[in-house]
């Protein structure tokens, strides 16, 4: 392989920072930097690169620095990292490239959504081209309102709009026509009332004395209401404007799942793609696809590093632990029997996924019919709040029978209200309301995706809890080691690395 080869896009100088290689026709892979270093977050280093997450990948596809023949990011900097030459691209183009070049579609309309001004962008894709639509946009952007509603609801950390949406899932269909009245927007601008953070701070302070947290549920869900409704808007212009059937979003505002539900099901467009991670360690992606002169093509999730059976089994043997090799069906009736038992189980399988989801290859797993799943996993494993719920992972072909919502959901990317809420009573916090599904298809890890199977042919339906496999505060895991040294640090009661089978 030679250096005139490979394209490593980059993204995240002071924070999350990604790095992602494009070494060919269909060879593409892409990993975070805080996978790697074990920080939450973390940024490049003083060279510019994220250079473990960059290593790793170069080590994973037999190369090295000198095969890199350039360097592409979307933000600002010089002419050069690490002797090669830096190709700039501008932030809300590379958003777009990061969803039209990895979605199915070979020609779109794209939507970015960022806290990067302008806000609110407007492109269209054709071929392997995106182009810029003039679009004119007045007020902050979506993105800013979303995250100043979780900031006066009491969320105001780096996951205060997964805390806002938590809650919110608890009463999804609550509306309030107080809320209706504090924000505006015609689909070329968004405007807010003046004073109307201290407003809503005080209903949620008198929610609050009357009931706790849980009793702000209908306002968070009002509020994440209003701003799906009037981000509906623009969507039906975009799609006027445009003429196109299809839609990419792209940007971190489609980090919420309750927003994605809803440009899926306005019903402008015929199918609405959203990426593996919309936000900004994405435009690691979306540049890397962009400076290779790619045309759009469905990626897998899963383009993070692997280990092979060897180097699993020596990290084993090198902790002196004591484990089992089974046969794919003997570990799958291994964790079946764990799960069924009502026990946490940690899953590696494969590549690693890359984005903020856990899709199957760093997933702990549990059942969902266990009456104290949440129990466990809020209370011992996550650390969190007792109504927060959690993701569930259902083969595709069973999500429209058990859940109503979307189509597909292969990034665990939109809400789904289960059909029979008696039946998933032990995951909702509040006993029904809606709850984040990941549907499982052929791109998924062959043996998660039996897993499921067996464990449908067991119990009647094919589906299980799926949060990720990490330590409290921690990143997902990436090598054999981080799964070895979180499963003996945390309540997991079984570790299955690959084919290697773990229990306390």
């Amino acid at each position: 392989m030679t250096g005139q080869y490979l394209t490593a896009g980059l993204s995240g100088v002071s924070s999350q920072a990604c790095v992602a290689l494009a070494a060919g026709p269909g060879r593409i892979a892409v990993c975070e930097q805080e996978r790697v270093t074990r920080i939450r977050r973390a940024g490049s280093n003083s060279t510019g690169l994220p250079d473990e997450a960059l290593d790793l990948l170069l080590d994973r596809f037999g190369c090295t620095r000198g095969d890199v023949a350039r360097y592409a990011m979307a933000e600002a900097g010089g002419e050069m990292i690490d002797g090669r030459t830096v190709e700039r691209l501008d932030h809300h183009l590379a958003h777009a490239c990061t969803s039209y070049l990895s979605s199915p579609f070979t020609s779109a309309a794209i939507v970015v959504c960022d806290q990067e001004s302008p806000k609110v962008t407007v492109w269209k894709g054709s071929g392997g081209d995106v182009t810029r639509v003039d679009w004119p946009w007045l007020g902050p952007g979506f993105t800013d309102l979303y995250s100043a509603c979780a900031a006066v609801m009491g969320f105001a950390s780096s996951a205060g709009e997964q805390r806002l949406e938590a809650l919110a899932r608890l009463e999804p269909d609550h509306r309030d026509a107080r809320v209706t009245a504090l924000f505006r927007g015609d689909g070329c601008s968004l405007g807010t009332e003046p004073g109307w953070e201290s407003l809503v701070e005080s209903w949620v302070t008198d929610a609050r004395t009357r009931g706790g947290a849980v009793a702000c549920a209908g306002l968070a869900a009002a509020l994440q209401s209003r701003i799906a409704e009037l981000f509906s808007n623009l969507l039906g212009m975009v799609r006027r404007h445009t003429g196109e059937e299809h839609l990419c979003l792209a940007g971190s505002l489609f980090y919420n799942s309750s927003i994605n539900t809803a440009a899926k099901q306005a019903g402008f467009f015929t199918k609405v793609f959203i990426p593996v991670d919309p936000g900004n360690p994405g435009l690691a992606l979306g540049t890397a696809l962009h400076s290779s002169r790619r045309d759009p093509e469905p990626l897998s999730p899963f383009l993070g590093p692997a280990y092979e059976a060897r180097e699993i089994k020596a990290t084993l043997d090198n902790c002196k632990l004591r484990y089992d090799w089974k046969s794919d069906d003997g570990v799958i009736d291994f964790a079946v029997a764990a799960l069924r038992r009502g026990t946490l189980v940690a899953w590696y399988e494969g590549a690693m996924e890359w984005g903020p989801r856990a899709l199957g290859a760093r997933s702990i797993l549990a059942s969902p019919f266990s009456p104290y799943v949440l129990e466990n996993l809020n209370g011992f494993l996550k650390r969190r709040e007792s109504w927060r719920g959690y993701a569930l992972s259902a083969l595709e072909g069973a999500v429209s029978e058990h859940f109503a919502g979307p189509g597909a959901a292969p990034f665990m990317e939109s809400d789904y209200r289960p059909r029979d809420p008696a039946t998933f009573r032990h995951v909702l916090p509040a006993g029904n309301g809606a709850v984040r599904v990941h549907s499982v298809d052929r791109r998924s890890p062959p043996r998660f995706t039996r897993l499921l199977e067996a464990f449908g042919a067991a119990t009647g339906i094919p589906c299980l809890v799926n949060t990720s496999f990490n330590g409290f505060h921690e990143p997902i895991v990436c090598s054999p080691r981080d799964a070895v040294r979180v499963f003996y640090g945390s309540g997991v009661d079984a570790l299955v690395l690959d084919q290697f089978v773990l229990s306390k």
